[in-house]
């Protein structure tokens, strides 16, 4: 029986384990740019609801998620503090702003004083051709409490605010948009946001932090440095590489744990496992279409594999345990017990999928051969085969591909 594992078999599907530092620093980029889209992916569900129904899931989401990996990932690269340096650090490590699709252009001060402005900015591209209502909703009522929510994890005397920004006048007007930061002593704390204290307690704010194990000297094993405005994520060493993509994968299960309890908040339970669940389809099949681009993919079982293995919503292994195996002529997919399963008070990804929910396996196996057929062996175990039959790609990821990450080139 040939049977091939993604970290010890030679020509077997690759995994973050085999991947080299520059392929490593790829895929980091493309888990932030994945991690950004989940909102993508999730806004369309909530549309049909109305514009303020999508602000108000949307400000929820990204207050209760990001105050709680903010502080994450301060902690395992080192640069925990209360000044705004550690703040803008903190961006360039983020979903919320992935490298050059976010490009924000970060400049220090002093320890309370900092400004930014984004060159170029993914999320206005997205939504400045639905209209100045959805740009007025994303630009000024979602971004003011959540940049403060954000700031919270740092500082909650931090306070960001706008120079200018969309909708833009002139139209074509450039930078995007300018905000000072600053932390004012004598101001009132920012309350703390009560999402993220439920999120906070959640499986996967308690996943241990990585541990950095790098015995390769090619980079940083940490941020304790002064802010570098020309961040690039190959000056990280190959250990922290891997660190920092289990903590951004973690990112988007936060994301989208809080998105599933803020639509629960305000939907049927089963509207909202619907919702989560569609979410989850858009996002597969558009992460795995990018990975197949980046990572120069074709169509082979082992392929298929590689997808699975490197794909965002089945890490980290401390939270998701997932294997793949190539055998024969299929592949075979595995969920374990695992901390994802034991969540409590919402509809999560992975819950939703151990409950026979499959459609995001057929998601992202399509993006790799749409000729695949994803089948349900038993629980928490499935198969890919190759069929005949050529599936139509799903409207969830034909929505997410609204997005212009999709056709993002990163170019430094």
């Amino acid at each position: 029986m040939d049977r091939s594992r993604a970290d010890d078999t030679p020509g077997g599907p690759r995994s973050v384990e085999t991947l080299d530092h520059d392929e490593l620093a790829v895929l980091t980029r493309e888990h932030l740019l994945a991690g950004h889209v989940i909102d993508r992916a999730g806004m369309p569900v909530v549309i049909p609801h109305g514009v303020d129904v999508m602000r108000d899931v949307a400000i929820d989401e990204w207050m209760g998620a990001s105050p709680v990996y903010s502080k994450r990932m301060q902690q395992l690269l080192g640069f925990e503090g209360d000044t705004v340096e550690v703040a803008m650090k903190g961006f360039q490590l983020d979903i919320g702003s992935p490298l050059e699709f976010m490009d924000f252009r970060l400049a220090v001060q002093d320890d309370h004083h900092a400004t930014f402005h984004l060159d170029h900015c993914g999320a206005l591209m997205d939504v400045e051709p639905m209209g100045d209502d959805y740009v007025v909703a994303m630009c000024h009522h979602i971004e003011d409490p959540t940049f403060d929510a954000t700031g919270w994890a740092t500082n909650p005397r931090m306070r960001m605010r706008p120079v200018h920004r969309p909708p833009r006048t002139p139209a074509d007007r450039h930078p995007h948009c300018a905000w000072t930061v600053t932390i004012d002593e004598t101001l009132d704390p920012t309350p703390t946001p009560e999402l993220a204290l439920v999120v906070g307690g959640s499986e996967a704010a308690r996943v241990p932090l990585p541990v950095i194990t790098d015995p390769l000297d090619d980079g940083f094993v940490d941020y304790r440095r002064p802010l570098d405005p020309e961040l690039r994520h190959e000056d990280f060493a190959t250990g922290a590489l891997r660190a920092i993509i289990d903590e951004v994968d973690l990112q988007g299960h936060l994301l989208a744990q809080s998105f599933a309890r803020a639509v629960g908040e305000r939907l049927t339970p089963e509207e909202t496992a619907d919702a989560v669940v569609r979410q989850f389809i858009g996002i597969a099949g558009w992460t795995a279409e990018r990975l197949v681009r980046a990572f120069g993919l074709g169509s082979e079982l082992v392929d298929v594999a590689t997808v699975f293995e490197l794909h965002p919503a089945f890490r980290p292994r401390t939270y998701v345990d997932w294997s793949v195996e190539v055998e024969d002529d299929r592949v075979d997919l595995r969920l374990g017990d695992c901390p994802a399963l034991h969540e409590v008070g919402f509809a999560s990804w992975i819950s939703e999928l151990r409950a026979g929910r499959s459609e995001p396996l057929s998601a992202i196996a399509t993006a790799v051969d749409p000729y695949s057929a994803v089948r349900l062996e038993g629980p928490g175990h499935w198969s890919v085969t190759r069929t005949d039959v050529r599936s139509e790609e799903r409207p969830e990821v034909l929505v997410t591909k609204f997005s212009t990450a999709t056709t993002f080139r990163f170019k430094e």
